[in-house]
């Protein structure tokens, strides 16, 4: 019998396990999840808890997985590539034939001096965790003014928008309560725009000023003076802030540094096509657990599995894998006011204004507010619970399709 390993029972993992499921057949396959809780969390409804969104973000993962597949709670300590085994921490060991990390990406306030000390979830919040967005929540509950600034300490992050979501959203949280002058918002990032495409920049950079707050750019923060409550960066600059709300710099598992596996920030090199790693064949690298020069965003992680999931029934096979991901990711952009934007774009193209899915039938629109994309992102909950990680099938296609886009100074005929 063939074992396949997945570590990590987050989106990706959940998305694989079930689809390979379905396609390997339960007397030749042992497969295997192996997570260290037993809690899935839907990790976009976590920007919406500090303005007053559901709590109702944990299911157990036995639930989401299908009959057939089994899954192991435990800490992971190492993996031996050479032996093809997975230590647990308890030092229980896993074997395998073929290996799939998932295990995703975390903040680590650790990496950064003076950001996790004693004002930790007291003037300086996250909301990539769930612990951290409910002790947001309470914070912005009793902000009465001052200077709020959100913060992104290096990329590559978990949902590379979501800090300007919650910008977004904090403006319009503030303008409800009818205390918006009484809040300066600083957006301080150390990209030399909004956003990693010129294109998007612009639009989101002109969404930020409309709304009078204010962009720092190219801050590398060096340290945080919990203290005098302010940043700090390696060329000296300072921002001081009442309430600081930080995206930490992400990083993999350790166990990935710890075996040899990943790059300086714990990330799997994998081919970018196939996702297959650099090193050791039998392994892959699916979700936020890879380096892919694109977003580490949930929409990679469903398109990407769908690739994987094709190469490797033909990897198992003996034949070359001819799926190829194009680094397709889409995101909504909750821009407040029960509006948002939508993006849409690949390793090549970058977003585009236009319509999509479905060429110029839309119905959604990229690159511009509306509220059908804010109602898009809303109703995505039920299709991530109910479709996608139980890895059935959704009608948006894995690579991206230029129909309905157009570059900003083309015209466009209805």
């Amino acid at each position: 019998m063939k074992r396949l390993v997945i570590l990590g029972g987050g989106t990706a993992g959940t998305v694989v396990a079930n689809k390979l499921r379905r396609g390997l057949a339960l007397d030749d396959w042992r497969i295997t999840v192996i997570d260290r809780d037993p809690d899935h969390l839907y990790q976009p409804g976590l920007l919406f808890v500090p303005f007053g969104g559901r709590e109702d973000l944990l299911k157990p993962r036995r639930q989401l997985l299908r009959a057939g597949i089994q899954l192991l709670i435990g800490e992971i300590a190492a993996v031996d590539p050479e032996r093809k085994s997975v230590k647990l921490i308890d030092g229980d060991v896993v074997s395998y034939d073929y290996l799939v990390i998932a295990t995703g990406t975390s903040s680590r306030p650790d990496q950064t001096a003076g950001m996790l000390g004693a004002e930790w979830r007291h003037s300086i919040h996250d909301f990539y965790t769930y612990d951290g967005t409910f002790a947001l929540r309470d914070a912005l509950q009793g902000l009465t003014g001052g200077r709020l600034v959100v913060h992104v300490v290096e990329q590559p992050i978990k949902c590379p928008v979501a800090p300007l979501e919650f910008t977004f959203l904090a403006e319009a949280f503030f303008r409800r309560r009818e205390m918006r002058d009484q809040v300066e918002i600083v957006y301080v990032t150390p990209l030399d725009g909004a956003f990693t495409k010129p294109i998007a920049s612009r639009y989101l950079g002109r969404l930020l000023d409309e709304r009078k707050i204010t962009v720092e750019t190219d801050f590398l923060v060096e340290r945080v003076d919990a203290d005098r409550k302010t940043l700090v960066s390696y060329d000296e600059r300072e921002i001081g802030y009442d309430l600081l709300v930080t995206v930490p710099l992400n990083m993999g598992a350790d166990f990935i540094g710890a075996s040899g596996l990943g790059d300086e920030l714990n990330y799997v090199p994998v081919d970018k096509y196939t996702l297959q790693s650099l090193a050791h064949p039998d392994i892959f690298a699916i979700g936020d657990a890879n380096d892919l020069p694109t977003s580490k965003a949930g929409s990679v992680a469903h398109f990407s599995s769908e690739i994987f999931v094709e190469n490797f029934f033909q990897y198992v096979e003996g034949v070359a894998m001819t799926h190829r991901f194009d680094g397709h990711a889409n995101c909504f952009v909750e821009t407040g006011d029960g509006k948002g934007l939508l993006i849409d774009f690949n390793y090549d193209t970058e977003p585009l204004p236009g319509r999509f899915p479905f060429g110029r039938l839309g119905p959604l629109s990229l690159l511009r507010e509306t509220k059908a994309n804010h109602w898009g992102k809303l109703a995505f909950r039920w299709i991530y619970w109910n479709l996608l990680v139980k890895g059935r099938w959704l009608p948006i296609p894995s690579r991206m399709s230029m129909s309905g886009k157009h570059r900003p100074d083309e015209e466009v005929r209805p």
